[in-house]
């Protein structure tokens, strides 16, 4: 009589689930839009009427003052012209900036080539203060990587470990009004104000003077640069307790919900901030 081997059973825990691959997604290529669309014609339109009619106004008041005396005349054409001048004056330093801020990604282009790095980074160092230092060795290298290097290591190192502090300063001043306010809707005004100073105060470093409106674009700016310092939250979250490792500022500050996570994001957006208006590739 032969005995029947049962063959031996194997469990095995949680065994790993085989990776379902997703299907791929058709691409849908949207075409741009060609010309400028109806809320761009209502903001033009309503620009030219204010304006114009402004203008017109102005100028039948001046000429109505010369009709009176020629003295009191000409004293209003100069009161005109001098608002006139400080407008024109106002419009003219958000343009520069403006172009000075879209100039950034030409010069990131000009860096990469070859045959342009050394003039680029020749045109960036003469708008940086305590530049010179660097200029002998990029003239004596012709290879890009080279050149991003210096750049790096030099004057954009320095003007980062500014921003840096000035990230710092502002944590703290974010920490001490977090605690002192008992209003989360002051908190996020005072918040939101620090963080417009702070861009401002970085952009300056670069040699730039934002308005309001180069504000705005450079916000905006550094909203879509903030991606290249996500990876500094480790080396932020140390930054923050080492700004408040003062006993009297941890005693202010307590158990203040948030006001640590308002610290933070005044560090990483100075560093987005430099991010944003440094014509160097920042580093991964």
């Amino acid at each position: 009589m032969s005995e029947t081997r049962v063959a031996p059973r194997i469990e095995v825990e949680n065994p790993i689930a085989g990776r379902l691959a997703p299907e791929a997604l058709p691409t849908v290529v949207v075409p741009p839009t060609e010309g400028t669309g109806t809320l761009g014609r209502v903001a033009w339109g309503i620009s030219l009427l204010v304006v114009g009619l402004s203008a017109l106004s102005v100028g039948n008041f001046v000429a109505d003052q010369f009709t009176r005396a020629a003295w009191l005349g000409w004293t209003t054409l100069a009161v005109a012209a001098g608002g006139a001048g400080l407008i024109g004056s106002a419009i003219w330093r958000e343009m520069t900036f403006l172009h000075r801020l879209d100039a950034v990604d030409e010069l990131r282009t000009e860096l990469a080539d070859p045959q342009r790095a050394k003039a680029a980074a020749r045109r960036w160092l003469h708008s940086l203060p305590h530049s010179a230092d660097v200029l002998p060795a990029i003239e004596a290298t012709d290879s890009p990587e080279a050149i991003t290097a210096l750049l790096r290591a030099g004057p954009d190192r320095v003007i980062v470990e500014q921003a840096q502090a000035l990230g710092r300063a502002a944590a703290v001043q974010v920490l001490a009004v977090t605690a002192a306010v008992p209003s989360p809707t002051l908190d996020g005004v005072v918040v939101t104000l620090r963080g417009v100073r702070l861009v401002r105060q970085v952009a300056q470093l670069y040699g730039y003077r934002p308005g309001t409106i180069g504000t705005i674009a450079l916000l905006r700016r550094t909203l879509l640069s903030g991606v290249y310092v996500t990876g500094t939250n480790v080396a932020v979250d140390t930054l923050v307790k080492a700004a408040v490792s003062n006993p009297a500022l941890q005693h202010l500050v307590g158990d203040v919900a948030g006001a640590g996570v308002a610290a933070r994001r005044m560090i990483v957006l100075a560093r987005a901030t430099a991010a944003a208006c440094s014509p160097v590739s920042p580093e991964n």
